[in-house]
């Protein structure tokens, strides 16, 4: 049997013996540090510990631990959760007709480079229901209109209820989620678009930047927010463009370093790495 072990990530106002007492608790409780990083914003005044262990002595318990910690997070005014490391969160990846950033994520979920338990596909296309199938995930085709959006975010809502979903996914989803949807996955929803923007909007936007002779271009994966593809930054890749670079080129670059750039956001979030900083993030990578 695997070893327990578990996840204690935590924020709070600055001030002077957090991480002793942390480190005393865990000791006194019979658990060893196995990793930990902790950083105070200055300019925030916020303070962020993410700490994995493992018990040794016998008898503790993911629940005992959680249970005695709560007067270390009442003295210091502590937003904190507890997690085993060993139970993989459940996701639901939603994508519109260009797979390859589903096809990367699904790709290192199989190798066991993500974490995760993907437990449904959503499209506005049926585009990618063959490759749902091929890795044994229910895929679900829900179409949408101007005229249809509210009901189909209705019916997307009640399937991530359903399945449980803890973070959902927008793998090259085309579609912007409302106001509503988005404050109900605050925190929880990954989107990625290309770094391009706000230099080159709408279709075709690697031909754009192709036809301005651009030297990098680049990805970023983000929370989602109200504010169109301008939610807190996770993760970013770029990679540069060579002058015999043909506008082809360009797409194929910029779908690698999106795959990339969301893959490593999507794993950051997963083991528990990221924390919300205001209108930024804070990753222990």
């Amino acid at each position: 049997m695997t070893a327990p072990r578990y996840v204690l990530t935590l924020s709070c106002a600055d001030r002077p013996g957090i991480v002793g007492a942390v480190g005393t608790f865990l000791a006194d409780h019979g658990c060893n540090i196995d990793e930990s990083n902790q950083y105070g914003d200055v300019d925030t005044g916020r303070f962020f510990m993410r700490v994995v262990f493992e018990p040794v002595r016998e008898g503790v318990t993911l629940a005992g631990v959680e249970s005695a910690f709560v007067p270390i997070a009442a003295r210091f005014e502590m937003a904190w959760s507890l997690h085993d490391a060993h139970v993989r969160p459940r996701v639901l990846i939603m994508v519109s007709r260009l797979d390859h950033c589903l096809n990367d994520l699904l790709y290192r979920y199989k190798v066991g480079a993500l974490p995760m338990d993907p437990v449904a596909i959503v499209s506005n296309h049926r585009d990618s229901y063959r490759l749902a199938a091929s890795y044994d995930i229910p895929f679900h085709h829900l179409p949408v209109t101007p005229a249809t959006k509210p009901a189909q975010e209705a019916k997307l809502w009640a399937l991530i209820e359903e399945t449980g979903a803890e973070l959902v996914v927008l793998a090259r989803y085309m579609q912007i989620l409302s106001d509503g949807l988005a404050a109900k996955l605050a925190g929880r929803a990954i989107n990625i678009h290309h770094g391009l923007l706000p230099s080159f909007k709408g279709a075709r936007p690697y031909h754009q930047a192709y036809d301005r002779g651009v030297k990098l271009i680049g990805a970023t994966a983000h929370y989602v927010t109200s504010d169109l593809d301008e939610g807190p930054i996770i993760e970013q890749e770029v990679a540069r463009v060579d002058y015999n670079m043909r506008a082809d080129d360009l797409v194929t670059l910029g779908r690698d370093v999106e795959c990339i750039a969301l893959a490593r956001a999507v794993r950051f979030h997963l083991e528990r790495r990221v924390f919300l900083n205001g209108q930024k993030t804070v990753v222990f990578r």
